[in-house]
């Protein structure tokens, strides 16, 4: 038995659960007499919905078919080796499950030289070895491919990435060092890091073959075919690939200070892959593979036992898992069928969810408001987007037309709700004018109907209680831009019915939102935390520390803007507002600041001024602040946040305004940016000790988004 069986037999003791793939081998005569070639096919036997990975006794059946080809070139019965993979997938790489299992360093250490060692036999084979990526490839599905001498790549590939950092791990066999190697750091650096962090950005299949990862494009539909008459003009030297040379001068080091830029404007050094990988792309420019696969191995164990990737993949589970199937939904057999939607409003955020309902579930949708103009204004927005969709091709002029005769305003509620089946209010947030809202829709639209509010901090049950059907109220919160974050907060009222909450959910998926089911508790989840983490960076500036420590105390925790910055997003009107609300049912916890309510009053849209174009505090809210005389360092400032942040999350889950700790996780990665790497907020709790310090227990188990115990 060689090294790599050994290395590998062992891993898959850790691998229970491996959904094999095999490595099938094929063999038949290439056109144009070019010989006889043979064909390896990955296939796990699973139709698309389960891709193809790579765990160790997959690695295992693509070693022991490398042992058959490589015998059949060394005697010179083969002329080139391909390996493809089956309908619409490659591969799309290792299989994490097990990672999660692992915890010594050897183990760790075996997965990264295991994949390493199958892999680089593919390099050193007498033949000429082809890839033909043939559909989705993600990280050790492009790497293996990246050991072929020649690629081809389908033009209908709708996914490629090397998403590894995203997830907290490096691209650990051999896409640190041999893509850079192949295209140039810089191209390098863009897919492994910058695509990486930009929420794991996929290339398509033209975009592959444009950054010269692929040698030759061919369409889908005889997209082997053509990959294997290409093959047979290759190896009859019809045809001579042809690679620009790699820059390994300042380019190459330039590239990796972009990387470092790139990682530290997301996650601000908060978590180590981006650097590990920059550090091996930067070390890949003497062309030296095998020194950069030994780094590649260190960085993949020593990150296989850090709390990121732990966190990286609860976060991605939490997203792909748990955002599928909501915790505590009823049974979706209840629900009713929606065929016409109701928007009270026409101002933005209605006018948003009128186009969301409208684009995904393409059905009428009537907007109301108070008089023509506003109407008219709403109808008209939707309108433009869909001209916006259609001049960049996203849908053809059938579909715009159609669309567009599907929104109408009208404003008489009668006559737009009579037949609606699902009727949602946008408008102003004060607890007399949704009643009233509901009151009148109540009157007009069928028993059936649902009662949806998109109120991100008033109670529910209270809007239903004047109602003469409480029953069919529901909370449905969603996130502005609506268009771009997934988080829908549903919130059952105290008297909703399990049919109105099923519709709901069934709406949701349609919607293609992520759904958490929320208690009718004030601010429900993310307005109730992201209120409390503002109010103590607003207590710390109100009580004289400057306004830029404040800010910078939590850049450690990499949110994707400051929470300042934040704050003129949302409009600090609107932060006010929920603050007061806040204030009104947990004065003990939640504060007004007297600086926020000052700079409100005086009209202004935030804290900064943007003349040279980047933040810098507008001297008109500097002579508003009235500040203390109690200044702290940031260190002092971060863990002020955190501990209310810990202290929030402990009670609302006391009070089960969600199910589990992982709901609260879901909730901020989807509804406001909560870095993914960092796998929301209670792992980082929990890793940091503040959760423990400040409730005295963690929120997750040790094991969950953090390495066994």
């Amino acid at each position: 038995m060689s090294n790599t069986a050994e290395l590998l037999k062992g891993a898959a003791a850790l691998f229970p659960d491996e959904v094999v793939t095999t490595a099938h081998v094929r063999h038949f005569d290439l056109p144009s007499n070019a010989g006889r070639f043979a064909l390896i096919t990955l296939d796990n036997g699973h139709d698309h919905k389960k891709p193809t990975t790579f765990g160790p006794a997959s690695l295992a059946n693509l070693d022991l078919a490398i042992d058959q080809v490589e015998k059949e070139a060394a005697a010179g019965e083969i002329v080139g080796v391909g390996v493809t993979g089956k309908p619409f997938i490659f591969a799309v790489g290792a299989d994490l499950k097990g990672v999660e299992q692992i915890k010594a360093h050897d183990d760790a250490l075996a997965i990264g030289k295991g994949g390493h060692d199958v892999f680089k036999r593919l390099a050193r084979l007498a033949v000429p070895t082809f890839a033909y990526y043939n559909g989705a490839a993600m990280g050790g599905g492009v790497e293996v491919g990246l050991h072929c001498a020649y690629r081809t790549v389908s033009a209908s590939v709708p996914a490629f990435s090397l998403p590894e950092v995203f997830l907290g791990l490096v691209p650990g066999w051999g896409g640190c060092t041999l893509l850079p190697n192949l295209i140039g750091a810089d191209k390098a650096v863009t897919v492994i890091i910058e695509n990486s962090l930009n929420q794991n950005r996929q290339l398509k299949g033209a975009q592959v073959y444009e950054l010269g990862i692929a040698d030759a494009l061919f369409e889908g539909a005889d997209f082997l075919e053509q990959s294997l008459l290409w093959t047979a003009a290759v190896l009859r030297g019809e045809i001579v690939v042809e690679r620009p040379v790699v820059d390994r001068g300042d380019a190459w080091d330039q590239a990796v200070e972009r990387g470092r830029f790139v990682a530290d404007s997301k996650v601000h050094g908060a978590a180590p892959a981006a650097y590990r990988a920059l550090d091996i792309i930067s070390a890949a420019k003497n062309g030296d593979l095998q020194q950069g696969y030994d780094a590649e191995d260190k960085a993949l164990a020593d990150l296989m036992l850090g709390g990121e990737l732990r966190a990286g993949l609860y976060a991605f589970n939490l997203v792909q898992k748990r955002g599928k199937r909501p915790a505590g939904a009823p049974d979706k057999n209840l629900a009713r069928p929606v065929t016409k939607v109701g928007v009270v409003g026409a101002g933005l955020m209605a006018s948003q969810l009128a186009l969301l309902f409208l684009r995904r579930l393409e059905v009428p949708v009537v907007l109301t408001d108070i008089d023509q103009a506003r109407v008219d204004k709403g109808v008209g927005y939707v309108h433009a987007e869909i001209d916006k969709l259609l001049g960049k091709g996203r849908i053809n002029q059938d579909k715009a037309n159609r669309l567009k005769a599907l929104v109408s305003g009208v404003l008489d509620k009668a006559e737009g709700f009579a037949d609606a089946d699902f009727v949602i209010e946008a408008v102003f947030e004060e607890i007399g004018v949704k009643q009233q809202v509901f009151a009148e829709v109540e009157a007009v639209a069928p028993a059936h109907a649902i009662l949806a509010t998109n109120t991100s901090s008033l109670s529910v049950s209270e809007m239903a209680s004047k109602l003469k059907n409480p029953e069919r109220v529901v909370g449905f919160h969603f996130f502005n831009p609506v268009a771009v974050l997934p988080l829908l907060e549903i919130v059952r009222g105290e008297q909703t019915d399990d049919a109105s909450l099923a519709t709901a959910f069934a709406v949701a998926r349609k919607l293609k939102k992520t759904a958490v089911l929320v208690k009718d508790a004030p601010a429900f989840v993310v307005n109730r935390i992201l209120t409390r983490f503002m109010g103590e960076i607003q207590n710390v500036i109100d009580e004289g520390t400057p306004v830029a420590v404040a800010e910078k105390a939590v850049e450690p925790l990499g949110l994707p803007m400051s929470p300042l910055v934040l704050l003129e997003l949302v409009g600090p009107a609107i932060g006010l507002h929920v603050s007061e609300t806040l204030n009104r049912a947990f004065p003990e916890r939640f504060t007004v600041s007297p600086n926020l309510k000052a700079v409100v009053e005086a009209g202004k849209r935030g804290f900064y001024v943007y003349d040279s174009g980047r933040p810098e505090l507008d001297p008109e809210v500097a002579a508003l602040l009235k500040q203390g005389d109690t200044a702290l360092t940031e260190e002092q400032v971060r863990a002020r946040v955190l501990d209310a942040v810990a202290q929030e999350i402990g009670l609302m889950l006391d009070e089960g305004v969600v199910a589990e700790a992982q709901d609260i996780d879901l909730c901020l990665i989807t509804g406001a940016g909560w870095p993914f790497h960092l796998g929301g907020v209670t792992p980082y709790l929990d890793r940091e000790g503040v959760s423990e310090r400040v409730t005295g227990k963690r929120f997750l188990e040790q094991g969950v988004a953090s390495v066994p115990a």
